[in-house]
């Protein structure tokens, strides 16, 4: 699992797994570059990220702004090795309150923006090279009010399951990495005043005793990009401390 002077890419790497995934990238000496919408939030992740890095502002979900973004990327590195593809959002919206906007805000970054990303790095990659999608364990058992957001997951296992046959012989591999539930500041605001509480349901549930943390949802994403992965494609991994299991 060495990542030395490999080029990878983390979008919405300026916060919580994103970060947290672009920090073992860097650590394992890649050349990482992050995306986010908000500058500001990008240089302050750089400080974390060591003297390989460099941050790009863009919007995964506007196609000008992936364009721009991978012509940079070219620019600066001639190719890209790992793709992680983590740019993406969530909101509670039972049956009943949800609205056109709600739909178009959660669907247009985590499956839009998916697609024309993975779609926009693939001319960038070589054989060996490895694109990781960040799901949910939502794809399969959302819970109530994450309808939307977990159909958006699970339209990104039907996509991969698709694409690996579009890319086939090309040396590319596509899989998703499914965490549950990770103690980031974005899942506490999410779940707002009642976050404690839901925090120890979800980790009662787990086989484990506990939650995910960030780093540890950083080492799988780096397992299914490197060599040691190199025979697994098409697979929708779930780290989740087993919840999904029982």
């Amino acid at each position: 699992m060495s990542f030395q002077d490999k080029v990878v890419l983390v979008t919405g790497g300026s916060s919580g797994l994103g970060l947290a995934i672009a920090q073992e990238f860097a650590e394992q000496g890649a050349r990482v570059v992050i995306t986010g919408r908000r500058q500001e939030a990008l240089d302050e992740a750089l400080s974390s990220l060591g003297d390989n890095a460099v941050a790009i502002a863009a919007d995964v979900a506007n196609t000008s702004d992936l364009a721009s973004l991978f012509s940079r990327i070219e620019s600066l590195h001639g190719r890209l090795d790992v793709l992680i593809a983590n740019a993406g959002t969530g909101e509670i919206t039972p049956l009943g309150t949800i609205t056109e906007a709600t739909f178009d805000r959660i669907f247009n970054p985590n499956v839009k923006g998916v697609t024309f990303t993975v779609q926009g790095a693939l001319p960038l990659m070589p054989r060996g090279s490895s694109i990781v999608i960040i799901g949910s364990t939502a794809s399969m058992n959302p819970g109530p009010g994450l309808s939307v957001y977990g159909a958006t997951k699970a339209a990104l296992r039907a996509m991969v399951r698709s694409w690996i046959l579009d890319i086939k012989g090309s040396g590319v591999r596509i899989n998703l990495l499914s965490p549950g539930p990770v103690d980031t500041q974005s899942l506490r605001s999410m779940l707002a005043d009642d976050a404690e509480q839901i925090i120890q349901a979800f980790s009662e549930k787990s086989t484990l005793g506990r939650i995910g943390e960030a780093h540890e949802i950083g080492k799988a994403a780096a397992f299914l990009a490197s060599d040691a992965s190199s025979y697994i494609n098409g697979v929708e991994l779930f780290a989740d401390g087993g919840a999904s299991q029982v």
